[in-house]
Order: structure tokens, then C-alpha cells, then sequence
């Protein structure tokens, strides 16, 4: 099954709030001019897959909008990281302008925003 846009498995998105809220309390975060990053560390009794959790404003647009970047932002962000390289889960904020990153520039756009702010984190493919 491919990790990639939509066809994204369940297990590795996270859906629910207090996942939301653990990452907002205890996870560390890295913030760019287009999205803020946070990761945390995952339960020890945990061995799943890696999770991504995306949060997008009502202030980015309609649903159409913000279902578009969050399904854009979650693409870049599997093909950014290595879910081997990795042991921690990870919630993109999308803040203002990222919607006319994605309208412009598209995939390409997101990817570049993407991976800013995962260097800032020192998140992904982790050369060896």
C-alpha cells in the first residue's frame, strides 16, 4: 500500500484530538513563514508506523481550500520523509499564504515548504 496522498493508510495520520493536544504540549516545534512543525516522541508501548496530523485554519478559505492543502501538505511530507529514519509522530500547522504557495506553484511549492521546515527540524530522510 503506498504511504503517499490520499490513498494514505489510517494508521498513519493522526485523527484524534488529544493526539493534537499531546503534540501541542509536549512536542518541540520548528516554525517557517508557511507552516509550523511539531514533533514528539511516541508512547513507548507504541510500534506502529510514524503518524502525521495536519491542521489547517478556516482562515486559509472553504473546505475545498483547506481539504486541497491539507491533501497537498500530507503528499510532500511522505515524499520528504523516511518513515525508517524516524521514530517520532508530527503535526503540520499550515499558517496564512501557504494556500497561494499551493494555488501557484503547486506540489513543488508545498515540497519546498515542506522541506524547510523539516531541515529546521532536523526531520526526514536522514543521509547515512
Amino acid at each position: 500500500m503506498s504511504g503517499n496522498g490520499a490513498g494514505t493508510p489510517r494508521r498513519r495520520r493522526l485523527s484524534r484530538s488529544g493526539d493534537f493536544k499531546r503534540a501541542y504540549r509536549e512536542g518541540s516545534s520548528k516554525a517557517t513563514r508557511y507552516l509550523v512543525l511539531y514533533r514528539f516522541d511516541r508512547r513507548a508501548d507504541d510500534d506502529s508506523e510514524i503518524r502525521l496530523g495536519v491542521s489547517v485554519s478556516k482562515k486559509l478559505g472553504d473546505a475545498v481550500t483547506r481539504n486541497r492543502v491539507k491533501r497537498v501538505l500530507k503528499e510532500a511530507f511522505w515524499a520528504q520523509v523516511d518513515p525508517e529514519s524516524v521514530d517520532q509522530d508530527f503535526v503540520l500547522v499550515a499558517r496564512s499564504g501557504i494556500g497561494e504557495v499551493i494555488e501557484n506553484e503547486g506540489l513543488s511549492g508545498a515540497e519546498g515548504c515542506v522541506a524547510e521546515v523539516l531541515k529546521l527540524g532536523e526531520g526526514g530522510k536522514r543521509s547515512t
